[in-house]
C-alpha cells in the first residue's frame, strides 16, 4: 500500500469503487505470483507464448493478460503484449528495482484481512503465525522488507546525520539494507545486524552483494526475549519497523534494550509509522495499526508522544522528529542517551 487518502466526499460511486477496488488488487497479485510481468521481460509475446513457460489454463490467462492491460501494466497490440516501463522496471525480477516480494508479503495477508470483522468480534489476532515459517512467506517477507529498505535506505542514509558514529547496531535489521546503505555513506562506520538466526542467510547474501562484509557483520538472537549482551558498546543504534510488532510493554523493553547497548551521549534512532496524538491519522499508519491487531498479540501503531515516552523512561533526551517522510507515512524520532 502507498500514500492514499480517502476521497473527501462520498457518494454511491465513490463508496463501490472502494468496495471493489480488490479486483485490481489481486489481479496484480496474480500477476505476480504467476511470474507474467517476468516472463515477458523485455520481450514481445503472445498468450501462447507466455502460456509455453507458465503452463497456466489459456483462456484463464488470456483474461488476466488482458485485464492487467487495461491496468496499464501491460501494453496490448492485436494480440502481442508487452511490459510497460513501470511494469519491466518494479515487476520484473531481473530489475534491481522489482518490488514482487512485498507485493506477495500483501498477498500472503489478504487473508486475515478478509476475516477483519470476525478479528474485531472475537478479539484478534486472527493470522496464523505458523504460516510465517514457511520458505516462501519468510522469503516475501524478509526480501520485501529488502523492497522497502532499498526505496527509503541509499537516499535517507545520504540526509541522516551520523558523521559522529563509528559503530552502529541495527536492530532487527532483517536482510541489513540500512546498515549496509549507512556504512557506504559513512566510509568510517562499522555494524552489526541483530536478528533471528533464521534471518542470518539472508542477511548475509544482501551484505555479500553490496561487498560490506569486512564493515556489516551478524549477530543472532531474540531480541524480545534476551538481554543484548553488548552494554555501552555502540555510538548509534536503529529501530527501523520493529516496535509496531509488539504490545507498549514488550515495544517499551525493546527500547530499554537498546539504549542498554549505546555509550552515553549514543545516538537511538526509530523509524516507524508514527500516528498523530489522535490516533486517527496518518492513514497508512492507522491501517497499519488494524494490520498488526489481525497478526500479533498486542502490535500497533504507536503516537509520537507514546514512542517519546518510551525513550524518555530509559534516559533518553534530546527527542526530536527528523523531517523525513517515507513513501508509506513512515517518521523518525531521534534521541541521545543521557550520562
Amino acid at each position: 500500500m502507498g500514500k492514499t487518502e480517502p476521497k473527501g466526499h462520498w457518494d454511491p460511486g465513490t463508496l463501490l469503487e472502494m468496495s471493489g477496488y480488490y479486483w485490481k488488487t489481486c489481479t496484480l497479485h496474480a500477476g505476480v505470483k504467476l511470474d507474467v510481468f517476468s516472463t515477458i521481460g523485455s520481450k514481445s509475446l503472445t498468450c501462447d507464448q507466455i502460456n509455453a513457460e507458465l503452463n497456466c489454463d489459456r483462456e484463464g490467462l488470456l483474461r488476466l493478460l488482458n485485464a492487467l492491460s487495461a491496468l496499464k501494466l501491460l501494453n496490448k497490440e492485436k494480440d502481442i503484449y508487452t511490459n510497460t516501463e513501470a511494469a519491466k522496471l518494479f515487476l520484473s525480477k531481473s530489475s534491481p528495482r522489482y518490488i514482487g516480494f512485498m507485493i506477495m508479503h500483501h498477498h500472503h495477508l489478504m487473508a486475515s484481512w478478509h476475516r477483519m470483522d470476525q478479528a474485531v468480534k472475537e478479539g484478534g489476532p486472527i493470522r496464523e503465525r505458523s504460516s510465517f515459517t514457511s520458505e516462501e512467506w519468510r522469503e516475501s517477507f524478509l526480501m520485501g522488507m529488502f523492497n522497502i529498505g532499498m526505496a527509503v535506505a541509499p537516499g535517507l542514509s545520504k540526509t541522516l546525520d551520523l558523521s559522529d558514529c563509528k559503530r552502529l547496531l541495527d536492530l532487527g535489521g532483517g536482510p541489513g539494507t540500512f546498515a549496509i546503505h549507512f556504512c557506504l555513506a559513512n566510509p568510517g562506520m562499522m555494524a552489526s545486524v541483530y536478528d533471528l538466526p533464521t534471518t542470518e542467510p539472508f542477511a548475509r547474501k544482501t551484505m555479500a552483494g553490496f561487498k560490506v562484509e569486512d564493515r556489516v557483520d551478524f549477530i543472532p538472537g531474540d531480541y524480545t526475549k534476551q538481554e543484548l549482551d553488548f552494554p555501552d558498546r555502540y555510538d548509534a543504534v536503529w529501530l527501523s519497523h520493529i516496535l509496531h510488532g509488539e504490545d507498549p510493554r514488550t515495544a517499551a523493553d525493546v527500547v530499554r534494550k537498546a539504549v542498554s547497548a549505546l555509550k552515553p551521549g549514543g545516538k537511538i534512532l526509530i523509524h516507524e509509522f508514527i500516528l498523530t496524538e489522535n490516533m486517527d491519522a496518518p492513514l497508512f499508519p492507522a491501517l497499519f495499526s488494524i494490520n498488526m491487531y489481525l497478526g500479533t498479540e498486542g502490535g500497533q501503531s504507536y503516537s509520537q508522544g507514546q514512542l517519546s515516552d518510551m525513550l524518555e523512561a530509559c534516559g533518553v533526551g534530546q527527542i526530536t522528529r527528523h523531517p523525513f517522510v517515507g513513501p508509506t507515512e513512515s517518521g523518525i524520532l531521534t534521541g541521545r542517551k543521557e550520562g
